[in-house]
């Protein structure tokens, strides 16, 4: 294995051991190497401050024109992280790809000053005075590489940046801190988190796990060099700096869990979305995703409902995100209902004929990235719970559309759940949360109690934080199911705390005296920082469902990373992790904290999920089938006799 040096110290096969098994202080990343050492060895000081490091703290002191610490091992493309505090007022900075220039040196200065926490190209002295400085160029959301400088791409609006982008905060009646974003700027007096990622001609920087710093363009795809700490007035510490070289990338061999099958359905990158249905009549469950259904048994023949491209998953977003079959319109075939992007579509059975399937726009106005199919009412219709409004979802209201009561080919009447104002742009679920036989909406804000009869304004409101804010897209996950984790006869919720982040969690429904319904949360996963159940750490889980996987009549829950999920960009955090999909095995333990833990265990390593799959016995032998599509194909996995109760 190769050794790394910092500051004279070798850090060699024990510590990568360790690291590989162990949390460490990044968030977003599993570190290559992290600086503990005392002494600066072979790091080099540039200016007139004093530069001093104790048990893995450095501390800077400025002299006059600011200090420099040069670390000795260079990089071209990176995850950094550390965490840092200043003197008041702030003034201090990392340089990255420090290249010698002139007498002096050059490279990409993150400022990490009170006022000023943005990106420069600069350029110092042999002494390590600042002699130029050149604002980066701003380069937008969801890509790798900047657009060169004047073209057309490069002109385009760019999207907001600051307190976790495209995800707008809302205001809600009763305060939830889980949901809000960091206070902006530098926090005075405490440890602050940095991450950044330099990678081709882009730098991408969090601040606080929350506050993203404009990315800019380095202008320098083949830059290359080591870094540099600053300190520009007073004195500043850095802690627990890690480092992850991306110029080497670990592709797993691929793992099917042997509690599977796994057959592929495409090859290619079609749909977000899988459902299931018996298509042709036949009375044999068939696979829907995207333009193509794939007929049951064998699942080798597909058809189209609609002619539609193949997609690049660097470049493009499948316009299909999600798959649910019904017969809506009650000819006794079934359809498919997709959401397409933002908008959902009603493709109509052709009934046996061999011709694409013609197609309505039947809910125009969703907004949000996740929606349900569930039958709120239980009349045996399943209603499509969504998000409308706001922006990107967030600061929108949950609504619920039934089909049209006469033609499902016409627009669906639609019915407000929550306050308008009160939804976020991810996460949503249904089940009865207080007993009362009446099926409850969960969202990331908290959950809606069902009226004892419909009515057309708003359900009544409880809050909760059923999600957690992130750096890219504010709060919430994907399905928050509904049932009895622990066994007490309460309903719990599990659900992913953010959809384009990190932290998977149950919530312990809890009764008071009085019947007050209040919830507890136990974290199952979270980041690379913390003790994860099975050592499992992922993100993204954009995506997920609730079966009895084992057969041992408790529900259990599935999950996995959505592999660029905002195309080939270090927008979200981890994007080229395993694309792994989990099943998480809900045991009921009374020793654990609140009665119950989640087992994960690997179905698959290379597919993940997208933003909506689908669980079911396709092939009608007793074990639970499941059925996804993301950006890696089209897949079954097929549930084996190993998934027989244990």
């Amino acid at each position: 294995m190769q050794r790394h040096t910092l500051a004279g110290l070798a850090v060699g096969a024990a510590l990568f051991s360790a690291l590989a098994s162990a949390q460490g202080p990044a968030s977003d990343f599993k570190p290559d190497t992290v600086f503990s050492g005392s002494g600066l060895g072979a790091w080099k000081v540039i200016g007139t401050g004093t530069w001093t490091a104790e048990k893995g703290e450095v501390t800077g002191k400025a002299g006059p024109g600011g200090s420099w610490l040069v670390l000795d091992q260079p990089y071209q493309d990176l995850n950094f992280f550390t965490r840092f505090q200043c003197s008041s007022p702030c003034d201090a900075g990392v340089l990255f790809r420090t290249q010698d220039a002139d007498g002096g040196r050059t490279g990409i200065l993150l400022s990490l000053k009170d006022g000023d926490l943005a990106t420069y190209r600069v350029t110092i002295t042999a002494a390590g005075a600042l002699t130029a400085r050149e604002a980066l160029r701003p380069v937008g959301p969801f890509l790798r590489s900047a657009p060169p400088a004047g073209s057309a791409d490069a002109a385009k609006p760019l999207a907001p940046t600051g307190a976790g982008r495209g995800g707008s905060p809302i205001t809600l009646p009763t305060p939830l801190p889980d949901l809000e974003p960091p206070s902006p700027g530098i926090r005075a007096g405490q440890w602050n988190l940095l991450n950044v990622v330099v990678d081709s001609d882009v730098i991408r920087s969090t601040l606080n796990q929350g506050i993203e710093i404009a990315p800019g363009a380095t202008e320098d795809r083949m830059g290359y060099g080591p870094i540099a700490l600053y300190v520009g007035s007073g004195d500043v510490r850095f802690k627990d700096l890690a480092f992850k070289d991306l110029h080497v990338k670990t592709v797993e061999r691929e793992v099917v869990s042997p509690r599977f099958r796994m057959q592929r359905l495409d090859d290619f990158y079609y749909a977000w979305g899988a459902g299931a249905g018996d298509f042709n009549h036949d009375k044999v469950l068939d696979v829907v995703s995207g333009p193509y259904y794939y007929l049951g048994p064998d699942y080798t023949t597909r058809q189209e409902l609609y002619a539609a491209p193949a997609q690049s998953p660097t470049s493009n977003f499948a316009p299909t995100w999600t798959d649910y079959a019904f017969d809506f319109t009650g000819d006794g075939w079934t359809d498919v209902l997709a959401g397409e992007s933002r908008p959902m579509t009603l493709y109509v059975n052709p009934r046996g004929a061999h011709r694409r399937w013609v197609s309505h726009r039947v809910l125009p106005q969703i907004t949000g990235e996740f929606n349900a199919m569930h039958d709120l009412d239980g009349d045996g219709t399943p209603e499509i719970l969504f998000v409308t409004g706001g922006s990107g979802g967030a600061g929108g209201s949950i609504t619920y559309a039934k089909v049209h009561p006469t033609d499902a080919t016409q627009p669906w009447p639609t019915f407000p759940i929550s306050q308008p104002g009160l939804a976020l742009g991810h996460g949503l679920g249904a089940g009865d949360i207080n007993g009362d036989g009446r099926v409850d909406v969960v969202q990331a804000a908290g959950w809606w109690e069902q009226p004892p009869a419909r009515t057309t304004g708003p359900w009544r409101y409880h809050a909760v934080a059923f999600g957690r804010w992130g750096r890219a897209e504010g709060a919430g996950g994907a399905l928050a199911a509904v049932y009895d984790v622990n066994g007490d006869g309460l309903n719990d919720v599990v659900t992913g705390l953010n959809a384009h982040g990190f932290g998977l969690a149950w919530f312990e429904q809890k009764r008071g005296a009085s019947g007050t319904i209040t919830f507890e949360r136990h974290m199952i996963i979270d980041d690379y920082s913390t003790s994860n159940a099975g050592g499992v750490t992922m993100s993204e889980m954009h995506a997920a469902a609730v079966a009895d996987i084992d057969g041992d009549g408790i529900p259990d829950f599935i999950t996995g990373k959505r592999v660029f999920s905002h195309q080939e960009s270090y927008v979200d955090p981890d994007p080229h992790g395993p694309a792994a999909l989990y099943w998480f095995r809900t045991t009921r333990n009374p020793r654990a904290p609140g009665g119950a833990e989640f087992v994960p265990e690997l179905i698959h390593n290379r597919s993940g999920v997208g933003a909506q799959f689908t669980v079911v016995d396709l092939n009608a032998d007793g074990r639970m089938d499941i059925v996804t599509a993301t950006n890696r194909g089209t897949f079954v996995f097929f549930g084996t006799p190993a998934g027989a109760p244990r």
